[in-house]
């Protein structure tokens, strides 16, 4: 019983390929048994605020600024803008 070249390339892509699947099935397996596992320093801890104090204090200044300056000229130049 001789084998070809033919019968030895078949040989060869079948092992490669399946090598290759095997692969492929291990890192997929692995991966799923990673799901669902996320890490504690990505979740956000406490009750922070989005901006900070220095920031929001500003805003605030500003806004309640901007409306006393406008409610005292409105009643200084006699209730007409």
């Amino acid at each position: 019983m001789s084998r070809s070249a033919g019968d030895f390339y078949d040989y060869c892509v079948k092992t490669t390929s399946r090598r290759l699947a095997g692969r492929k099935v291990e890192r997929f397996e692995k991966n799923i048994t990673k799901r669902g596992a996320v890490p504690e320093t990505t979740t956000k801890k406490g009750n922070d605020y989005p901006v900070g104090p220095i920031m929001l204090g500003f805003f605030v200044f500003v806004v309640i600024g901007s409306s006393l300056f406008q409610i005292i000229r409105t009643a200084s130049s006699g209730g007409m803008a």
